[in-house]
């Protein structure tokens, strides 16, 4: 991965952080990574944790930002909110998958969260 990549998930990241306050969300923990995978953001909203992936492209070239995110992408960020979920004892706790798609152009960023963005393959086991 390039520098000018690395900058840009970190701004991408950091543009996330920003929405996602101003939607009352708190932010629990940055960039969590465990063997089984990473997650950008861990965060509560309304009782409900979240595993939040952050996609920011330049330009819609391959696609939207959103877009990026493959069922193995998807089966990755599963396992990695499973082992948190475990490690904290927190199994019992509602939890969602969302995603913030942010989209660099020359004016300001297009910010996108969706919410519950995909669920958790039903034939996974931990």
């Amino acid at each position: 991965m390039s520098k000018q990549d690395l900058y840009l998930g970190k701004k991408g990241e950091e543009t996330a952080v920003g929405l996602l306050k101003d939607n009352g969300y708190k932010i629990l923990l940055r960039n969590y990574k465990t063997k089984l995978g990473e997650i950008d953001i861990i965060a509560s909203d309304k009782g409900t944790i979240c595993f939040i992936e952050v996609k920011t492209r330049q330009s819609d070239r391959f696609g939207l930002p959103s877009e990026a995110i493959s069922a193995s992408k998807q089966r990755q960020i599963s396992k990695a909110a499973l082992a948190f979920l475990k490690e904290r004892k927190l199994l019992d706790k509602k939890a969602r998958f969302d995603v913030v798609s942010i989209m660099y152009s020359k004016d300001s960023p297009r910010l996108d969260l969706i919410k519950n963005a995909f669920e958790l393959d039903t034939n996974f086991t931990y």
